[in-house]
């Protein structure tokens, strides 16, 4: 949104996946801070890694929490 338009380019309206990748990021603590993607690839691809990254430290943590048990 802060990108200035040329005149050739429409502007930006946000769609689904803008939407979703906000929702996301919100709700994780594995969001984005000095930088967002622009296309909607780079952010559903943003999305499986925060996901990974979530699920690998849940597993960690589930892990300890048998070693423990």
């Amino acid at each position: 949104m802060t990108l200035q338009g040329d005149g050739k380019s429409p502007p930006f309206v946000p769609g689904f996946v803008d939407y979703l990748f906000l929702s996301f990021t919100n709700a994780t603590a594995f969001s984005l801070t000095d930088t967002l993607p622009l296309s909607h690839l780079g952010k559903l691809l943003m999305m499986a890694e925060a996901l990974i990254s979530l699920l690998t430290v849940a597993l960690v943590a589930a892990r300890a929490v048998n070693i423990l048990a």
